[in-house]
């Protein structure tokens, strides 16, 4: 089987600036500086000027840039810095500095020094310096007592125009490896299970949410295994391009400051940290003009919403009940259903789930309207796409790892339900079509469905068809394998 752990929520400070505003009420502050002046910051903070400039001028939501987006950064700077060193343009005691405390970025040791606000500078620039400021001093004050600038030497070869991209797409990239496509793995695995459990347990099918021809539940669950297999292939099919980095274009796309061979060596860094073959972008000015490759993940994440919340859905109305519901099946019960009704017991963890779908249906409806702030050379929504498409790779695996072990592995059959709903449903007489057509059928229909008797006593009233003949036409589980008498043919 698989085994996937819960992706944590990777909430930073519940209010960024406050992180910095309780210490600097206190004595304990320093000075920094940068090209508009000076600036106290808190003597605790690792980050310097800019970081807090950006702390000051965006105290917007309290919510700062996910964990799997600071990992991210951090295996950027590290790759950027060991790229410089081979091409000799950085030293190798300041790149070894560099990339030990970028790594430790990436490990989220210092994840309470990186306080900006989602909802910044549409570059993501505040971010970006949050992260060569926080590095820079870590590098400074290590062993070696080395003088390392955030911009000279952490930023080297580098902007925030390429490098808030390039995280986008590695951190989705790792995301999407770790967690979801796990997860999803996992989920179609119990569906499979379960499925091959259930290929003799028949069901009243149905359409507009009325009764229709039998199914077994092993056929139903097969559509929502179909579903989750599709798509992990949906998701799978993104990679090629979520795998082309911006990083290398710079400022505008010229490549302005960097080294020719920097994001090639630069990808090769990051190959060799991840275990994923990054490649350089074969046109920077669409890597940074455009999230167009974000803007199509986060459609295929929507397509992987809406197949969970069928699934979702499908399980409430199955277990609703149990008496004045379907019933059909008995969801694990996981806690008391109601403040003022004893004995209730809720569909939690569907209801939870179907949360989920539309909070990611509603973060790709951001993430459209973000892809389409690409202008000239620079899109100006990023760290919004950056949070969305993350917060929906986390929902989703989070999401479907819950489905599968709390709701699915465990769902219980109702069977005497199964089977009284199956008895009087009077769509079976469809099966009689051959034979008698399809005005006498539906004659027979209405008739049962108003005395509320069993479609078989009535069809062998008003039909004069043999008992046993009739057994045979209308058996469920062979009706379930198609064919105009239940012959299993499919091209019928």
């Amino acid at each position: 089987g698989v085994t996937v752990k819960m992706v944590e929520s990777p909430m930073i400070s519940h209010r960024p600036q406050d992180a910095a505003n309780q210490d600097m009420n206190g004595p304990e502050f320093r000075t920094e500086h940068d090209a508009m002046g000076e600036l106290r910051v808190p003597a605790w903070a690792l980050w310097g000027a800019q970081t807090q400039r950006a702390i000051d001028n965006f105290p917007l939501s309290g919510q700062a840039l996910p964990r799997e987006f600071l990992r991210a950064l951090g295996l950027i700077k590290a790759a950027a810095a060991a790229a410089n060193q081979e091409l000799s343009l950085l030293d190798a005691p300041r790149a070894a500095a560099i990339v030990s405390a970028a790594e430790a970025v990436a490990r989220g040791d210092h994840d309470r020094h990186f306080p900006v606000d989602v909802f910044q500078t549409g570059s993501g620039t505040s971010t970006n310096m949050n992260a060569n400021e926080v590095i820079a001093r870590l590098a400074s004050t290590g062993p070696a007592s080395l003088a390392v600038h955030p911009n000279d030497h952490v930023n080297l070869g580098q902007s925030s125009n390429d490098v808030i991209p390039t995280a986008i797409h590695v951190s989705a990239t790792l995301a999407m490896r770790e967690a979801l496509l796990p997860a999803l793995d996992l989920l179609a695995q119990c569906i499979a299970r379960r499925e091959a459990q259930l290929t003799a347990v028949v069901t009243t099918g149905r359409t507009h949410l009325m009764d229709a021809m039998p199914v077994t539940l092993a056929q139903e669950f097969s559509g929502w295994r179909t579903q989750i297999e599709h798509g992990q292939q949906r998701l799978r099919a993104v990679e090629p391009r979520l795998l082309a980095l911006a990083q290398g274009g710079t400022a505008v796309g010229t490549g302005v400051n960097a080294h020719p061979q920097f994001a090639a060596k630069f990808c090769a860094q990051l190959h060799h940290r991840t275990g994923v073959p990054f490649v350089a972008s074969a046109n920077y000015f669409e890597s940074l003009s455009s999230q167009d490759t974000a803007v199509e993940l986060s459609g295929q994440l929507k397509v992987v919403a809406v197949s969970l919340m069928k699934i979702a859905n499908d399980l409430r109305w199955m277990n609703s009940g149990p008496l004045a519901g379907l019933g059909e099946i008995s969801l694990p019960a996981l806690q008391p259903g109601s403040s003022i009704m004893p004995g209730k017991v809720n569909p939690v963890i569907p209801e939870a789930v179907a949360m989920i779908c539309a909070q990611v249906i509603g973060n790709d409806a951001a993430i459209t309207l973000a892809g389409q702030s690409g202008n000239f050379q620079l899109n100006v929504m990023l760290p919004l796409i950056a949070n969305n498409l993350l917060q929906s790779i986390r929902l989703l695996a989070n999401g479907s790892r819950v489905l599968a072990e709390s709701a699915i592995a465990g769902l219980r059959l109702n069977e005497a339900a199964l089977d009284l709903a199956l008895r009087r449903n009077p769509v079976l007489v469809t099966a009689l079509n051959s034979r008698i057509g399809y005005e006498r059928g539906a004659a027979i229909a209405k008739q049962a469905y108003a005395q509320g008797r069993p479609i078989i006593d009535v069809a062998q009233e008003q039909t004069g068809l043999a008992r046993a003949e009739l057994e045979q036409l209308l058996d469920p589980l062979q009706l379930t394998q198609g064919g105009s008498e239940g012959g299993g043919d499919r091209g019928a």
